[in-house]
């Protein structure tokens, strides 16, 4: 599935949203230089809040065409996955997977996230939790089980705990210090908010995971589904996003 997010990745690039400043801000104030990886960089949406808090930051990403869009918006990037990447000596000041971990081996790429970091240097994961209203939630549940039965993603419920989401993030804590090449993680928490019309909800969906392999006839079944919620609502509606991050500080000296 990692490879279907970048059938669109102008869309992508577009559509989905940033990440809070104040994440930004505290990673940037944690580490001990400004020289940034960014694993599974995507299109840069990540990346390039880095870049504008005065980082250097170098992207890896698997996807050829999302490469190719992040190169465009002024980002230096190697196409590789995070496990077969060639550090060829270099040394960062952080280590960042926004919304890109779970696409990587969690040991050993907590493993490899230490080689390549210098000392105090820290290791970021961070993610999204999307929380819509149920009034855009469940419209869509509703459509995606009636468009796509076969969809993996059909048996989770209309809006998602925020535990599992926790627990997710837990997990990989547990994970890093399993390598025993990091001080003890700290879990981090920002909540904010985004206001969506009609038309940004709908050029959004279609670049989240539960979309991205369904046929376009499927897809717009769906969409009519959630526009129709959204009008139901004037329009528009607030997002409610939570920013979960599990980081850890490189230990040693050497």
């Amino acid at each position: 599935m990692a490879e279907s997010f970048g059938a669109d990745a102008q869309r992508y690039d577009q559509a989905r949203p940033g990440y809070p400043e104040a994440l930004v801000a505290r990673i940037v104030a944690g580490s001990p230089g400004p020289d940034v990886l960014d694993v599974g960089c995507g299109t840069g949406i990540a990346a390039r809040r880095f870049q504008a808090a005065g980082c250097a930051v170098l992207g890896i990403e698997p996807d050829a065409r999302m490469a190719d869009v992040a190169r465009a918006r002024d980002l230096r990037v190697e196409v590789a996955t995070f496990e077969a990447w060639q550090p060829a000596g270099r040394m960062y000041d952080a280590v960042i997977a926004a919304q890109s971990w779970h696409w990587v081996d969690p040991v050993a790429g907590a493993v490899k996230a230490a080689h390549v970091l210098r000392p105090g240097g820290r290791l970021a994961i961070f993610g999204h939790v999307y929380e819509p209203p149920a009034e855009v939630a469940e419209p869509f549940a509703a459509a995606l089980r009636r468009a796509a039965p076969d969809s993996p993603f059909n048996g989770q419920p209309a809006q998602r705990p925020h535990d599992l989401y926790r627990a997710a993030y837990a997990k990989v804590a547990d994970q890093i210090r399993e390598t025993e090449r990091f001080n003890d993680p700290e879990q981090w928490r920002f909540d904010w908010e985004q206001s969506y019309t009609r038309d940004q909800w709908l050029d959004l969906l279609p670049t989240t995971g539960g979309l991205t392999r369904l046929r376009p006839g499927q897809v717009a079944e769906i969409l009519d589904a959630v526009g129709a919620a959204i009008d139901s609502l004037g329009g528009r509606f607030t997002m409610n996003y939570t920013t979960l991050a599990t980081t850890a500080v490189r230990a040693g000296t050497s």
